[in-house]
């Protein structure tokens, strides 16, 4: 485990470095130096930014998901913004930095890729908060492992959905709900008093402590019956519509339930 945990340290260091290269490729690129600048800006310029970006965009992307949930909808939109009405300064985005994007009314600029700078400098603050969240006691670093795991079994539960395996799917995918609330109650030290606790036993306590409102008490006691359906072979057999949205419920429980 430490041998993964300094890995992920090193990944992360060089991508805040790769950032800062990044950074100054952008401002060098702008003519935004002054020449001594430029000359110790040279030395690191990046000649492919685009696809030094794009690689870049993917790896921390997959970082701030892990580390900072709270602040990936932030980091994708200075990427691109699907939802926006107009390209003006503040919708800019790093995308339409890489197109060269220019917006003009009559003979006024409206926007222009300068714009793009200041965008790419929050991304890059957001990865260096990731760091220092990573480094920070009260950060629990095993969640990053266990979050892939789970990732990878709730893939493996929709393989197997798909090739028609709807018990064994649902039952997979409900081993990870309650593995997820397991860990959800120690991290805030609700104590479960039965020895083989359940999914209702996790989900009744966390309810019971405030973690959880009322709503997402429900919803996790819904996924609850689809699991119990999957998993007692004397009941009816589960709708493999039923199993989907169980492995739609459970993903979404553990990426929005911490």
């Amino acid at each position: 485990m430490a041998s993964n945990l300094d890995k992920f340290r090193k990944d992360l260091e060089k991508l805040i470095k790769t950032a800062d290269q990044l950074y100054f490729t952008m401002a060098y690129d702008l003519d935004l130096l002054n020449e001594d600048a430029k000359k110790e800006v040279e030395k690191i310029r990046i000649s492919n930014f685009k696809g030094a970006y794009e690689k870049w965009y993917t790896e921390a992307l997959y970082v701030v998901k892990q580390i900072l949930p709270e602040r990936l909808d932030d980091f994708v939109k200075l990427y691109k913004n699907d939802k926006r009405k107009e390209v003006d300064y503040s919708t800019y985005t790093m995308s339409d930095y890489l197109l060269g994007i220019s917006v003009t009314h009559g003979i006024r600029n409206v926007v222009e890729p300068k714009a793009g700078l200041p965008k790419f400098e929050i991304q890059k603050g957001i990865l260096e908060s990731a760091m220092k969240r990573f480094e920070s006691s009260l950060f629990d670093i095993r969640q990053i492992f266990q979050a892939d795991i789970f990732d990878s079994e709730i893939e493996s539960a929709r393989e197997l959905l798909k090739n028609g395996y709807e018990r064994p799917a649902g039952t997979l995918v409900g081993v990870v709900l309650e593995k997820h609330l397991a860990q959800v109650c120690e991290d805030h030290k609700v104590k479960v008093q039965k020895k083989n606790p359940s999914v209702a036993d996790y989900n009744d306590a966390l309810k019971d402590h405030n973690i959880i409102a009322i709503p997402d008490w429900r919803f996790i006691q819904h996924l609850a019956d689809i699991r119990n359906l999957c998993a007692h072979k004397k009941t009816k057999d589960p709708r493999k519509e039923e199993v989907e949205s169980l492995i739609d419920g459970v993903d979404k429980v553990c990426k929005t339930i911490h």
